[in-house]
């Protein structure tokens, strides 16, 4: 028989695919949008009218089918003190979709009681989702009928493995420029996939490490548990479990001890 709690998080993992086809169909009807309005925020990064529009309808559904639950955010911030947390980021990747990249994503997570149990991340304009529930693996495809499940690569040696990384300007900002280039030339090979796909990618096994110094919660939410469902691992750079620091280091969780260590060395 299924328990309570595994129930329940299917309930919610269903419930994020409701959104998320939501949230879909209303970012891909404004994607490459002639008229698409585009403005700077606070910290100078830009936001769209896509992204608040898809936030207010996750939030509109919420209110609906959960309406006791906690919400933050990116655009509307925090709503809510229930254990229970919806973590949103309506576009991760705001960038390239104000430029026409298609590599983009809508991040749905929840977290209860202080644990991260449910993660949908949704890349429309790739065609691709994928997805995890604590206990329930991770998956990718089309729909939760049509998926596979996915798993992290064996790859055991950093001189064997790949990559991927956002940029390199927020490392020197942070005084880990040479720390990072010393992992990067230790690798096999390296690429920006960057965002969100850096990590889906890590699950899926097409790359076996990636690392940002720069990220806030609503970055991280929707990509634990995938990670972590497929076999991997993740955590900040100083080595904490989950999305609580304020960066990350993800691996297939063979080399994140050694990942750790590259990262940890201290500029001169």
């Amino acid at each position: 028989m299924t328990s309570t709690p595994t129930r329940r998080i299917d309930d919610d993992l269903r419930l994020a695919h409701v959104i998320a086809d939501q949230v879909d169909a209303t970012t891909m009807a404004r994607f490459g949008a002639v008229d698409l309005q585009v403005t700077q925020k606070p910290d100078l990064t830009p936001v769209t009218d896509a992204d608040r529009t898809a936030e207010e309808i996750v939030r509109a559904q919420l209110a609906r089918t959960r309406p006791r639950d906690a919400i933050i955010g990116e655009e509307m911030g925090a709503t809510g003190h229930s254990q229970r947390q919806w973590v949103i980021d309506p576009i991760d990747g705001t960038k390239n979709f104000v430029r026409g990249v298609p590599v983009w994503a809508t991040l749905i997570g929840l977290v209860e009681d202080g644990e991260v149990v449910v993660g949908v991340v949704s890349a429309p304009a790739l065609q691709r989702r994928w997805w995890a529930g604590t206990g329930s693996g991770a998956w990718t495809g089309r729909s939760l009928s049509a998926a596979r499940q996915i798993h992290v690569s064996e790859v055991s040696e950093v001189k064997d493995a790949s990559l991927s990384y956002s940029s390199l300007g927020g490392w020197a900002e942070r005084g880990r420029l040479r720390a990072f280039l010393s992992l990067a030339q230790e690798c096999w090979r390296t690429r920006a996939y960057g965002d969100f796909w850096s990590y889906m990618l890590l699950a899926e096994g097409a790359v076996d490490i990636a690392a940002e110094p720069e990220l806030a919660l609503h970055d991280m939410v929707g990509l634990v548990p995938i990670v972590t469902e497929a076999g991997g691992r993740f955590t900040s750079l100083d080595g904490e479990d989950g999305p609580w620091g304020a960066d990350a280091a993800a691996s297939n969780g063979h080399l994140h001890d050694a990942v750790l260590e590259y990262l940890s060395a201290q500029e001169d």
